[in-house]
């Protein structure tokens, strides 16, 4: 792949222009120099072509053609997670750094799958599990530092239903709010505690939806260095409120935060210790920025593959003990 100076813009494709997509195209003109769309496509094809006349870069039909026109150097793909299969298998045979938005995959055999053809590629991969880019959730972390030993991270999120049909899509989607909300919470069990999952037991409902889950609530086991980590994880879309709280139990005090709300409190004896409203930073800006240096190769992803295949992975046994009613082991790369 032909090297870019970080002293000019890196020409990026971006695939995806819905919502979320339009989010990443804003930041990319507005906020973040170091990148400039000459490409992009989307699924619905003449909306997308009127779109790319507007911008004025060019339009490609298929992702795959996107990541092969000869001035892209890079891709930001923003699309659900059936298509993520040929993005990534056509990124890595031309080599282009690319940015994905979560989830990683439907399945983790498929999630697996890839981390393996971008790590043997040495592909750069940085996968936009955005949570962790928050101020509140770095605050979260600066504070546990301080507290001894973690026994409990317990978290949900609850948001309004979603108005994008296709989610609700089990064929277009690959799954419900488990696979698209829960990947957030499950990424951020392994940042907060810097250990893997090793079980869970789940149960999902239907409270608007039809086709999919909107309501979800696990059980996990982790193991720390310190020894058994519980966490908990609950998620709805079935509110006309919004929240996401941070609760961390540990030997000398607790935290409680709220990701959306950006609240974060350190509780200590029978008062609070410490209280924080960290300033907001737009996540989807945070990890632009951070593509672009991964771009030009001036640093490693901080979020990789196993990441984005880790957080799949225990999607994918919170929905085999929602189908068996059993406990079930997180599944592993290469297992």
């Amino acid at each position: 792949m032909p090297s870019t100076s970080q002293d000019s813009p890196i020409p990026v494709g971006l695939i995806g222009l819905g919502k979320h997509g339009i989010r990443y195209l804003e930041h990319v003109r507005n906020d973040v120099p170091a990148l400039r769309v000459v490409a992009v496509s989307r699924r619905k094809e003449q909306v997308g072509r009127d779109q790319a006349r507007a911008l004025g870069v060019r339009f490609h039909a298929s992702p795959e053609e996107l990541v092969g026109d000869d001035e892209v150097r890079a891709v930001v793909s923003v699309v659900p997670p059936t298509l993520n299969a040929g993005i990534v298998e056509a990124c890595v045979s031309l080599g282009r750094p690319l940015l994905i938005e979560k989830p990683f995959a439907t399945d983790a055999a498929t999630a697996f799958r890839l981390q393996s053809a971008i790590e043997q590629a040495g592909l750069p991969c940085l996968v936009a599990q955005t949570l962790r880019y928050s101020p509140v959730v770095a605050t979260v972390r600066e504070w546990m530092a301080d507290l001894g030993r973690v026994s409990q991270v317990l978290l949900t999120q609850s948001f309004e239903p979603s108005r994008l049909d296709w989610l609700d899509d089990p064929v277009r989607s690959g799954g419900g709010n488990v696979l698209h909300t829960g990947v957030h919470m499950f990424d951020l069990l392994r940042h907060l505690t810097s250990s893997e999952v090793e079980s869970v037991s789940c149960l999902l409902d239907r409270v608007v939806t039809t086709g999919t889950e909107d309501s979800f609530s696990a059980t996990f086991a982790m193991r720390g260095e310190s020894g058994v980590i519980l966490g908990a994880a609950a998620g709805s879309r079935a509110t006309r409120s919004r929240a996401g709280q941070i609760r961390v139990v540990a030997e000398a005090g607790q935290i409680l935060a709220d990701h959306v709300h950006g609240t974060a409190s350190l509780l200590e004896g029978r008062g609070t210790a410490r209280s924080a409203e960290p300033a907001d930073v737009p996540t989807v800006r945070a990890v632009l920025e951070e593509f672009a240096a991964v771009a030009c190769g001036s640093r490693p992803p901080s979020i990789t593959a196993a990441d984005g295949a880790a957080a799949v992975a225990i999607a994918d046994a919170c929905y085999r003990s929602a189908e068996t009613g059993s406990h079930q082991k997180i599944p592993r790369g290469g297992e």
